[in-house]
C-alpha cells in the first residue's frame, strides 16, 4: 500500500467511523461477525501511516498468543509492522523482566505455567489430600481470588459476598492460598496474576520505570474488553498513568468468563469513566445468515441485559436453524453423526463442522458416534498443536534437514519426512492413530501450501516455529469437538449444539440472575459461531429406556416452533424421537408452581422442621440403619461423576443426600423422587447409576 487512504478502502461505514477516531478514548461495541479485527487493525494502520502516532509507540493487548499473532500478522500486511501486539502477560513479563535487575537487584524471578505442583506441597504442609479435580477448582479459586485483588485473609469473605461454591470448605481455600504464596515466594517464583501485579506495583513504587514506559507506550488497543478482569485494568490504568489515548473494543453480549474475575462493567461503563469517549457500534453481522442471526438475536433479547447488541445480518438467505430431540443421548450422538455425514457428502469440509457442548464430559458420546460413522474429529482444548510428540518429532527431524542443502521440492521432502514417522497415504480407523496421523496430515498440507509460493525447507521450518510461538496451529482435518467455552472467537460453516437442555444449559448450578444470563450469553456464543448451518439439539433422556423427563432449554422457549414443555413433562410429550423443526412462533412457556409438603420422621412420625432432617426423612436423633457398604460405593460413584464432569463432589450430591440414599436404598424412580432435595433434573441425570447402586 502507497497511499493512506488506502487503508479505508473497503471499510463499511462504521468500520470507518472506527478506523478514522485516532485518538481516543474510543469505545467499540463490536457484535460477533462485525469484524472487529479489521476495523482495529485498519484504525491502529491509519494511525500509523498518517503520522499521528510512532508504530513503536502503540501497544495492542488481546488476550490468547494466537489472536497477538493474528493482529500482528494483520498490521505487517497493512504497512504498520513495528506496533507491539501482546497479551496481558506476554507485555508486563517482557517489562518486569527488564526492570528487574535494575530497581530491585538480582535475577527475575521463574514463571510457572500451573499452580498444581505448588499447590501439592501446600497441601502436605497443612496435612490436607483432595484429589485432582479438587485441586483444580482450588487453583481456579486462588486464580479468582488474585484477580479480583483478595487476599488469603479475606478469602472466605469475598467468596460468599460473591457467591462462590469453592470445592472444599472457604477457610481450607484460604490456607491453601496463604501457603502456596509462601511457597510461591521462598522459591523466587511468579504465576501470571503475580506478573501483572508486581509489574504495577514497580512502576508505582519507581516513577522512572513508569516514565520510560511511559514514554515507550503512548497509545493504547485492548480487545475483548469484556473480558478484562480487574488486576488487569489496574495493570492498564497503571501503564496510561492518567492519559487518555486508548480504544477499547468488545462485545457485552459475548461475557462468559464472570466467574473467572472478569468484569464487563469496565466495558458498558466505559463512557461514564471516560465522558468525552467516542462510542462507536458493529452491527453488520458478515460470518452468519439472516436465518442464524435471527435466532441469536432473539434468544439474546429475552435476557435482563440493557446492554446488548441487535445484529444485522449482511449474508445471503440460507437454511433455517434445526431442532432436534432425541429419546436419548446415544440416540442424538448417532443423529449428529448421521447429520454430519450427510454434509460431508454435500461437500462441506470437515475442518468447517463444529459439535458445541456445555461441560467437557459430553464429548464422550460424540467421539464414539463418529468413530462408528468413521467420520475424523479433533478435540479443542485438549493437547496444544506444537505439544504433541508426533509434531515436536516432526519439527525436530525438519529442522535438522533444513541445515543439509537438498534439491527435492519442499513438499517431496516434508512428505519423505513425515512418513518416516508415520504419515501414511490413507488414514488409519480412529483413535490415538487417526489422531496422530491428523496432526501429520496438517503439517504435510501446509507445506504443499506453501510450496506453492514457491518457499523452501528452512523457510518451512522458519514459519513452523513462528507459528508455534504464536500458538497458530495449521487447520486440521476434521470435526472440531468443543466446549462452548473454548468455541469463543472461532467459527465453522456449520455448528451442532448438542445437550441444550435445563440443567445443562443454564447448568444446573447456576442459581443467581446473574448467572443464569451468563449462561445464557454462552448460548448465544455458541449460535453464532456458525456461519449457514445450525442444529440444535437434546435428549429427553440419559440412557436408552430411561425416563423422558427432560425439557429444552428455557433459554428457547418460544423460539424453537413447539409448544414450550413445562418441566417433568415425559414420554407422552408431543416431541418426537430425532425430529427436526425449525424456527416458528413458539408459545408461552407454562407456569412453574411449587407446593408446601409437610414431612414427618419415618421413625417416630414426629413433623421435622430442620431441612436436614427433611431430606433424611428421620429426626436426627432416631436411630439410622443403613448398608454401609452401598454408602461408600455412592460416595465413589460420586467422586469419579464429579471429576468427570469437573464438578465439585457436592453438586452431584451433598453427604446428606447420599446418607439419604443409603438409609432408604430405593429401587424404583418414585423412592428416589420422594427424598427431599432430589428433583427431577438430577434424577434424569444420576437415577440411573444410582438405582443400578442401591438395587445391587
Amino acid at each position: 500500500m502507497t497511499n493512506v487512504d488506502d487503508v479505508l478502502s473497503g471499510l463499511d461505514p462504521e468500520q470507518r467511523e472506527v478506523a478514522e477516531a485516532v485518538r481516543g478514548p474510543v469505545c467499540v461495541l463490536a457484535g460477533a461477525g462485525t469484524g472487529k479485527t479489521r476495523a482495529i487493525t485498519h484504525r491502529i494502520a491509519h494511525a500509523v501511516r498518517s503520522g499521528v502516532v510512532d508504530a513503536s509507540s502503540v501497544l495492542a493487548v488481546t488476550f490468547t498468543t494466537r489472536a497477538a499473532g493474528e493482529l500482528r500478522q494483520r498490521l505487517r500486511a497493512l504497512g504498520a509492522p513495528g506496533v507491539q501486539a501482546r497479551t496481558f502477560h506476554a507485555a508486563a513479563l517482557r517489562q518486569l523482566t527488564y526492570f528487574w535487575p535494575r530497581v530491585i537487584g538480582g535475577e527475575a524471578p521463574s514463571v510457572i505455567e500451573s499452580k498444581l505442583p505448588i499447590l501439592i506441597e501446600a497441601c502436605r504442609q497443612i496435612r490436607k489430600n483432595p484429589d485432582r479435580s479438587e485441586l483444580r477448582d482450588i487453583a481456579a479459586e486462588v486464580e479468582w481470588a488474585k484477580v479480583t485483588q483478595v487476599g488469603p485473609e479475606d478469602y472466605a469473605a469475598a467468596a460468599a459476598k460473591s457467591s462462590r461454591t469453592p470445592p472444599v470448605a472457604a477457610e481450607e481455600v484460604a490456607r491453601l492460598y496463604e501457603a502456596y504464596e509462601r511457597i510461591r515466594r521462598e522459591r523466587h517464583l511468579v504465576d501470571f496474576e503475580t506478573i501483572l501485579e508486581l509489574t504495577a506495583a514497580v512502576m508505582t513504587e519507581h516513577q522512572e520505570v513508569a516514565a520510560q514506559i511511559r514514554q515507550q507506550y503512548r497509545y493504547f488497543v485492548v480487545d475483548e474488553y469484556q473480558d478484562v478482569n480487574p488486576l488487569q485494568k489496574l495493570l492498564l490504568d497503571t501503564w496510561l498513568g492518567g492519559r487518555d489515548d486508548l480504544c477499547v473494543v468488545g462485545d457485552p453480549n459475548q461475557t462468559i468468563y464472570s466467574f473467572t474475575g472478569a468484569s464487563p462493567r469496565y466495558l458498558t461503563g466505559f463512557a461514564v469513566e471516560h465522558p468525552k469517549a467516542a462510542v462507536i457500534k458493529l452491527v453488520r453481522d458478515y460470518r452468519s445468515t439472516p436465518q442464524v442471526v435471527n435466532l441469536a438475536n432473539l434468544v439474546i433479547a429475552k435476557g435482563r441485559s440493557p446492554h446488548r447488541l441487535e445484529l444485522v445480518a449482511q449474508r445471503p438467505d440460507g437454511p433455517r436453524p434445526v431442532f432436534a430431540d432425541y429419546d436419548d443421548e446415544p440416540a442424538e450422538a448417532a443423529g449428529v453423526a448421521r447429520a454430519i455425514r450427510k454434509l460431508l457428502d454435500q461437500g462441506v469440509q470437515s475442518r468447517e463442522i463444529a459439535v458445541l457442548f456445555r461441560v467437557n464430559s459430553q464429548s464422550a458420546a460424540y467421539e464414539e458416534a463418529l468413530s462408528k460413522a468413521e467420520i475424523p474429529y479433533v478435540l479443542r482444548g485438549a493437547e496444544r498443536f506444537f505439544e504433541r510428540p508426533e509434531v515436536r518429532h516432526a519439527v525436530v527431524l525438519m529442522r535438522g534437514a533444513a541445515r543439509s542443502a537438498s534439491e527435492e521440492p519442499l513438499a517431496t521432502e516434508v512428505h519423505h519426512i513425515l512418513a518416516g514417522v508415520g504419515l501414511t497415504p490413507t488414514a488409519p480407523g480412529g483413535g490415538k492413530a487417526r489422531e496422530k496421523w491428523e496432526s501429520l496430515k496438517a503439517l504435510a498440507d501446509l507445506a504443499e501450501d506453501m510450496a506453492a509460493e514457491g518457499a523452501d525447507l528452512a523457510g518451512y521450518v522458519a514459519e513452523l516455529e513462528r507459528r508455534a510461538s504464536e500458538q497458530h496451529a495449521p487447520p486440521v482435518e476434521g470435526v472440531t469437538l468443543a466446549s462452548l467455552h473454548a468455541a469463543k472467537g472461532l467459527e465453522w460453516d456449520a455448528v451442532f449444539l448438542v445437550g441444550v437442555t435445563d440443567g445443562m444449559l443454564p447448568i444446573v448450578y447456576a442459581e443467581t440472575p446473574e448467572q443464569i444470563e451468563e449462561e445464557r450469553r454462552l448460548l448465544y456464543v455458541g449460535v453464532t459461531r456458525a456461519r449457514e448451518h445450525l442444529s440444535i439439539s437434546w435428549a429427553l433422556a440419559r440412557a436408552p429406556g430411561g425416563r423422558k423427563g427432560r425439557r429444552p432449554s428455557r433459554f428457547l422457549d418460544g423460539l424453537t416452533g413447539r409448544p414450550a414443555r413445562a418441566a417433568g413433562v415425559g414420554a407422552g410429550s408431543s416431541l418426537g424421537s430425532g425430529r427436526g423443526s425449525g424456527i416458528g412462533s413458539g408459545s408461552v412457556s407454562r407456569e412453574r408452581r411449587s407446593v408446601a409438603v409437610t414431612v414427618s420422621c419415618r421413625v417416630c412420625a414426629k413433623t421435622l422442621v430442620a431441612a436436614t432432617e427433611q431430606k433424611l426423612g428421620r429426626c436426627a436423633t432416631c436411630p439410622a440403619d443403613y448398608d454401609e457398604g452401598l454408602l461408600e460405593r455412592l460416595k465413589a460413584w460420586r467422586a469419579a461423576t464429579a471429576k468427570e464432569a469437573k464438578l465439585p463432589p457436592y453438586v452431584v450430591f451433598t453427604d446428606v443426600t447420599l446418607q439419604a440414599i443409603a438409609e432408604r436404598a430405593p429401587v424404583t424412580e418414585q423412592d428416589l423422587l420422594s427424598i427431599t432435595g432430589i428433583g427431577r433434573v438430577k434424577l434424569d441425570r444420576y437415577g440411573d447409576a444410582v438405582l443400578a447402586l442401591c438395587r445391587a
